[in-house]
């Protein structure tokens, strides 16, 4: 897989992005990660990426034309390289206003070949740039940073890691929260017991279908208790249902 990143701070790149996994996964070639400095879009000698808004307001707002540009010539670089299906391109724009990122969308966007993100900052970026270069709008959260680029890290990590190869375990890819919409259960090391805390005793029973349903249990009473919002649209399981029921007459 390959992804394009288009930033004013190209420097930021590849940052934590260069080790464990995810700098595994490159050095593997199972993941390429281009960075694209939008300065060199524009078209004045001061390499002008940003004006006043209209209306007036405080700060400033980033122009259209060096994001243009820049997703062009990353489509001309796409295309000369392929042709198909595999030329296409998916491109996202980092946005506060955007659909929050989740790990559903992350395992999609882990199927494509090609992805494009660009990085805001400032007051934001010209409303018109989304249409412009049809870049879908996503938020990593509902707070505000100084600019796309932590985002777009967020993005690349959680997308990388689901590359086939980039985990050593593809087990623990499958079992961790999220992974069927709910959080993921507790997990325990040894010592079996620190400061009068012990390790929940099923777990040294050596009976695994204890265990195992011990941990289903878990992980839906943690994200009942913890996530609600999560368990109506979580794809449950005959038992995981069972379990849920369970709980919530408890609590009635």
């Amino acid at each position: 897989m390959r992804i394009d990143v288009v930033t004013i701070f190209p420097e930021v790149f590849p940052g934590p992005l260069g080790v464990s996994v995810l700098g595994r996964a490159q050095a593997r070639g199972l993941l390429e990660l281009v960075v694209w400095d939008l300065r060199d879009f524009a078209e004045d000698r001061h390499r002008t990426v940003d004006d006043y808004p209209y209306g007036g307001g405080a700060g400033m707002v980033m122009k259209p034309e060096p994001f243009v540009r820049a997703v062009e010539a990353i489509q001309r670089a796409a295309s000369a390289g392929t042709t198909g299906p595999d030329s296409a391109l998916r491109v996202l724009l980092a946005s506060p206003q955007g659909r929050l990122f989740t790990q559903a969308q992350a395992r999609a966007l882990a199927r494509l070949p090609r992805l494009v993100l660009l990085c805001g900052r400032y007051e934001g970026v010209d409303d018109r740039v989304a249409d412009l270069v049809g870049a879908e709008e996503v938020s990593i959260g509902d707070y505000v940073l100084a600019g796309g680029e932590l985002a777009a890290m967020v993005i690349i990590e959680a997308v990388g890691r689901l590359l086939p190869g980039a985990v050593g375990d593809e087990a623990s890819v499958t079992e961790e929260s999220f992974s069927t919409g709910l959080l993921d259960f507790p997990h325990y090391t040894r010592p079996p017991e620190i400061r009068g805390r012990r390790v929940p005793d099923v777990l040294l029973s050596g009976d695994h279908d204890a265990i195992r349903r011990w941990r289903k249990r878990e992980a839906v009473r943690r994200t009942l208790a913890r996530r609600p919002d999560l368990i109506d649209e979580a794809s449950l399981d005959e038992e995981s249902r069972a379990l849920l029921r369970e709980l919530r007459e408890r609590r009635a």
